[in-house]
């Protein structure tokens, strides 16, 4: 509603067809991966990968995001690296339908070095309130499926750095075969979005329980929707681990305990539904042009997600 120069941002809200809107909020950084921008030279996709982090944080508990601001903080401007930044914080929004209304820029010398810079950002979401998931309704028996992550996403990049840049001694460029592109092409695939499949199935059924798998990987996440007295086992071979964590947990000779704490592995998003949803769910998954993976299953338990294969 407002061009540049205001001092905040204007947005009016559709809440037609809303009984009782509740407004869902997150805000995140890119944390270590900008390091990877800064050695590359791209910084595009570090704002894309923003947007649909910090989208993905409300679509777990099944809020449509209606809008988006950004902070960037660098030591002295270089009009490319922001306009690049805004590319991609754009894109983003413009894929999922949310507005972006505005956002702060700060030139601080001596603060960051140069060449270096800081983003982070904030969304805002709307859900019925009878329509929020929260994973107050999972139940023993019920069915895990895992969605397809891109590559890292957004966590994990101290490591996969020390392990790439360190003990291997890669520079960005260099070609990994075992990997079929650059280290760094592949350490810099964009964080997915899954509100574009997510929405038609909150239409479509009931769905228990949401996780975004991100630090901590899927122990440290799906128990965060688990109810009291209910425990979750996932089975590892489940799915296809992708060859960027096979690299890091060689190279890195990391334990296999710790590598599925720092890294989603494969798996970026796990929906829990009832074991007679599953079939329906998997099928219209499909008919997105989604792989996705029964996973696991819920049982009686402490909370604690186990590994199993």
């Amino acid at each position: 509603m407002t061009g540049l120069g205001a001092f905040g941002g204007f947005f009016k809200p559709d809440l037609s067809g809303l009984k009782e809107p509740v407004f869902i909020s997150s805000t995140d950084s890119v944390g270590t991966k900008l390091k990877l921008a800064f050695m590359t030279g791209k910084h595009d996709s570090v704002g894309e990968d923003l947007v649909n982090h910090c989208i993905n944080d409300i679509l777990v508990h099944g809020a449509r995001g209606l809008f988006f601001l950004d902070y960037i903080g660098v030591g002295k401007l270089e009009q490319q690296v922001v306009v690049e930044l805004l590319e991609g914080l754009s894109r983003g929004c413009k894929n999922t339908g949310v507005a972006l209304i505005g956002g702060e820029m700060a030139e601080l010398p001596d603060f960051y070095q140069p060449g270096e810079y800081d983003l982070a950002g904030f969304v805002v979401g709307v859900v019925d309130r009878d329509r929020i998931v929260n994973g107050a309704t999972i139940g023993e028996g019920d069915v895990c499926i895992g969605l397809t992550s891109s590559g890292l996403h957004t966590n994990g990049y101290t490591l996969a750095r020390k392990v790439a840049f360190e003990v291997a001694g890669h520079k960005p460029d260099d070609h990994v075969d075992a990997l079929g592109m650059t280290i760094a092409e592949a350490l810099m695939k964009v964080h997915r979005c899954y509100a574009p499949l997510i929405h038609p199935l909150l239409a479509d059924f009931d769905i228990h329980g949401m996780a975004h798998i991100t630090g901590g990987g899927i122990p440290g996440n799906l128990k965060r929707v688990l109810p009291e007295g209910l425990g979750a086992v996932i089975d590892k071979s489940s799915w296809p681990v992708l060859p960027i964590f096979k690299y890091l947990e060689s190279v890195g000779s990391i334990d296999s305990k710790d590598i599925y704490s720092a890294f989603n592995m494969g798996i970026g998003y796990i929906l829990v539904v009832s074991r007679s949803d599953a079939d329906g769910v998997m099928k219209n998954l499909g008919k997105m042009g989604e792989t996705a993976y029964i996973s696991g299953s819920i049982e009686i338990g402490d909370k604690t997600v186990k590994l199993v294969s």
